[in-house]
């Protein structure tokens, strides 16, 4: 069956309920033929020099920039993403194509000193083969290029494998590609919801799939990394978070603010660095909580189209009524509320809640939407016991005015990621990007995703006549 004879799925506005898009419902036999059109591209492209892929990937960036418009338009349609969000994600992506493209150059190896006379050792890193990537909807362009870019600068080949929630956002990415790189290099599948379980299982399966990323919840990757064990099969897994931001009792308590206010609700609060959690010394948690609560007053939530706020939509009803489930929780416990209110429908104003203790499920469960919980701490010893009180370790920050003891609180937080005075929202393409413990493992950026993506092999050159015991 052709693509373009295939089924189609809809994906709808989440703010209007209108058709934001109609897209090709693969089934496993076309998502099969993708990897086939991955797996053929890639001798090609693993053969292309450096500066050819470079030259390749530098093209793309420019193709991903000149489509800005239709990525706004995407975005606001499929995710209720407001204007400033979409083009923040494309300023990113653009940026992660670039660093992709310079580091085409940096994929180097070692000579390493061999005990047996006039053996040359070498350490090399080569290309793969097919990369899976697996893309999620809540920042679409940066996680979905992200997916794909150090690969291909790497000499792989890619499928991206779009979110239901954005099958139009993550096809622009692949259409953009396209018109830099040969046919195949990244082949992109789009399915119905119902469908993803099947698809993904029949991407890990095929055999000419070497590796797997994957970004999204902590449950889908468990499920993923199982499947790709029965094939030894090396994934990269970035997940779920539960952001603490720590406020000690010397912070410049209007810095943080301004950093607890836009990692919590910058695109409503669906990030995977989100501030979750604000964790703030008893000594300075009234005041802190007075400023926190006037700064996120004056932010609005309103239709992403009118563009009028700072804050949109989140993205389906759902999320609304699992945020709202998390608070009647902790207020039935005993938290207070100090900001917030009524939806009205997917607009869900920003809610603050004090008092949140860690037996409330708003302490543990990622919430993935507009609210943040605040809890007090005695001292920064139990500060920093409640901010490893979590499953989860993505993104961490800490507020001080004593960078020294920022710096020792940080090397005690269990996260791949810690910011001292600044928001736990931070993302630069050349960092090392990843968690540690049920918020996954591997990092992507920069040249930490050079390891992900290559193979380190080890090659010998004997310059000497061979002497054997035997």
């Amino acid at each position: 069956m052709s693509v373009a004879t295939s089924p189609t799925f809809t994906r709808l506005n989440p703010v209007t309920g209108d058709v934001a898009t109609t897209a090709p419902a693969f089934g496993p036999a076309e998502a099969i033929a993708a990897a086939d059109a991955a797996a053929a591209a890639f001798p090609a492209w693993s053969a292309l020099g450096p500066n050819a892929r470079r030259a390749a990937l530098t093209k793309a960036a420019d193709a991903l920039a000149a489509r800005a418009d239709q990525f706004v338009d995407a975005m606001m349609d499929e995710i209720g993403a407001t204007e400033n969000w979409a083009r923040f994600n494309l300023m990113l992506a653009v940026s992660m194509v670039r660093e992709a493209a310079a580091l085409t150059t940096q994929i180097g190896g070692e000579v390493i000193p061999s005990d047996k006379p006039g053996c040359i050792a070498m350490a090399l890193r080569e290309p793969v083969g097919v990369m899976l990537g697996i893309a999620p909807w809540n920042a679409p362009i940066i996680l979905g290029v992200r997916a794909i870019a150090v690969p291909l600068a790497c000499g792989n080949t890619v499928v991206l494998k779009a979110s239901e929630q954005c099958p139009r956002t993550h096809s622009l990415i692949a259409e953009a590609f396209a018109d830099a790189l040969p046919a195949g290099a990244v082949a992109i599948v789009t399915n119905a919801p119902q469908d993803a379980a099947e698809i993904v299982g029949a991407l890990i399966d095929h055999p000419q799939v070497r590796r797997i990323n994957f970004t999204g919840s902590t449950h889908v990757g468990r499920i993923i990394a199982k499947r790709a064990a029965e094939h030894l099969k090396p994934v990269l897994l970035e997940l779920g978070g539960k952001a603490p931001l720590i406020v000690l009792d010397d912070a410049d308590l209007d810095e943080a603010v301004k950093a607890a206010a836009f990692g919590a609700f910058m695109n409503q609060g669906q990030i995977c660095m989100s501030t979750e959690r604000i964790i703030v010394i008893d000594a300075v948690a009234d005041a802190f909580v007075e400023k926190f609560a006037a700064k996120v007053g004056t932010m609005a939530v309103g239709d992403p189209r009118e563009g009028k706020t700072p804050l949109g939509a989140v993205v389906d009803r759902k999320t609304v009524d699992h945020v709202r489930s998390l608070i009647d929780d902790a207020v039935a416990a005993g938290a207070v509320q100090v900001s917030g209110g009524t939806a009205d429908g997917v607009l869900m104003p920003a809610h603050v809640i004090d008092r949140v203790t860690p037996d409330m499920k708003l302490f543990r469960d990622e919430s993935f939407g507009p609210v943040v919980g605040v809890t007090r701490a005695r001292d920064e010893a139990h500060a920093i016991d409640l901010a490893n009180d979590t499953e989860y370790g993505l993104s961490t920050s800490v507020f001080t005015r004593d960078t020294a003891r920022g710096l020792r609180v940080a090397r005690r937080i269990q996260s791949g990621i810690c910011h001292v005075n600044g928001p736990t929202v931070h993302d630069e393409a050349q960092m090392p990007f990843g968690g540690v413990k049920a918020s996954g493992y591997g990092r992507f950026g920069g040249r930490a995703g050079i390891d992900a993506f290559t193979e380190l092999r080890w090659v010998t050159i004997e310059t000497q006549p061979g002497h054997y015991p035997i």
